[in-house]
């Protein structure tokens, strides 16, 4: 079986959402809602395989993008399209909320 995210760091990330479409979920590990979210990403992730990838990033170990981005509280979800934001949905969300937003933003 494949990853389901791809995990990315401050080295990585430009990288990591530079082409298509790219949701990152800007996590901690201490997080409630974060590990709660988790299972419902992985959902989305098989839904829209072919469409859409999903990234994580740990906001405690890439304090620096976490804070470029303005990310105040987790979980953040950021929807990038060719590196450039497009969208965003901070809290724990249900998996048909996630999937509209990802399909909406990608047109």
């Amino acid at each position: 079986m494949t990853e389901t995210f791809v995990y990315l760091e401050e080295e990585t990330f430009q990288q990591g959402i530079g082409s298509g479409l790219v949701l990152v979920d800007f996590y901690a590990d201490w997080c409630g809602p974060c590990r709660m979210l988790t299972p419902v990403l992985e959902e989305v992730a098989k839904d829209l395989d072919g469409k859409a990838s999903i990234a994580k990033i740990d906001i405690d170990k890439a304090q620096n993008t976490a804070s470029s981005f303005q990310v105040t509280s987790i979980p953040t979800l950021i929807l990038f399209k060719e590196g450039k934001e497009v969208g965003r949905l901070v809290g724990l969300r249900d998996k048909e909320t996630i999937k509209e937003f990802i399909l909406t933003g990608e047109g």
